[in-house]
């Protein structure tokens, strides 16, 4: 079972930032032990949504999950619902459309082709640089049946942002 968390960076000095950052690392990395994955929630602002990931996933020889524009129990429960899939051996594929067990939502997983735009503790804590960040996977859910893009979708758009627009 997963666990969520967020954290917000204090404005300090460089040398208080590297201590809250090693701070960080370590309740990752304890949470990954205890859980087998962690999720990380960021808050959205103004016309930039919410949105969270996995951090544990890439060291199961799985992409890492992300998702937008929930709120972060609700992003929680998506996405440790999945983590358990992928910890089961049912690796999610881009394409797949799938019903939340125990729900009416749908999700639709497509590829993320920048994460490194997005998953920087996911990043931290693999040590991986920009470009040779840990791969991940969108996945954007329905309302009313409608998926970001159809003509019946009745949210903003910026809201679940199309694979590959995020900008950070």
């Amino acid at each position: 079972m997963g666990c969520a968390y967020g954290a917000v960076m204090p404005h300090r000095s460089d040398a208080q930032t590297l201590a809250w950052l090693d701070q960080q690392d370590r309740r990752t990395t304890e949470i990954i032990r205890a859980h087998g994955w962690a999720v990380e929630y960021i808050f959205g602002e103004a016309n930039s949504p919410p949105f969270a990931y996995t951090i544990g996933l890439f060291g199961l020889g799985h992409p890492e999950l992300i998702v937008f524009g929930l709120d972060s129990g609700s992003a929680m429960r998506i996405l440790n619902m999945l983590a358990e899939r992928v910890e089961a051996n049912q690796d999610l594929r881009p394409g797949e459309i799938a019903e939340l067990e125990g729900t009416s939502t749908r999700i639709r997983v497509d590829p993320f082709p920048h994460p490194e735009r997005a998953l920087f503790a996911a990043n931290r804590f693999y040590q991986r640089p920009d470009e040779a960040s840990v791969p991940a996977l969108q996945i954007t859910w329905d309302v009313d049946g409608a998926f970001p893009g159809e003509p019946e979708y009745s949210l903003p758009a910026w809201l679940q942002p199309a694979p590959g627009k995020y900008r950070g």
